[in-house]
């Protein structure tokens, strides 16, 4: 695969106090129109992982009517969404916190 172009504008400003980043998105650009979608929908997608990390959760920690293999299913399950997040540096603390 070969290196991934962003296909937008970042801007970097730092005042005295603040830095202040600026995604810009050139609309009519296919290419321009899916990294927007992406930046707008990035706190949903987080709120999603976290949703079922914690529906994976509470099926190993409440549901008392698994059976054994149920439950190793689940946390498995649990362990590679937590692998995935890890392997791409996804840490839902620090996004929905």
């Amino acid at each position: 695969m070969g290196a991934v172009k962003a296909p937008f504008l970042y801007l970097w400003k730092e005042t005295k106090h603040m830095a202040k980043a600026i995604l810009e998105f050139d609309l009519n650009e296919l290419d321009d129109v899916t990294a927007h979608k992406r930046a707008v929908k990035a706190l949903d997608m987080a709120i999603v992982l976290w949703d079922m990390d914690q529906y994976l959760r509470s099926q190993i920690k409440y549901n008392d009517n698994l059976t054994s293999e149920a439950y190793d299913v689940f946390e498995k399950t649990r362990e590679q969404l937590r692998e995935f997040m890890n392997q791409h540096n996804v840490d839902l603390d620090e996004l929905l916190n």
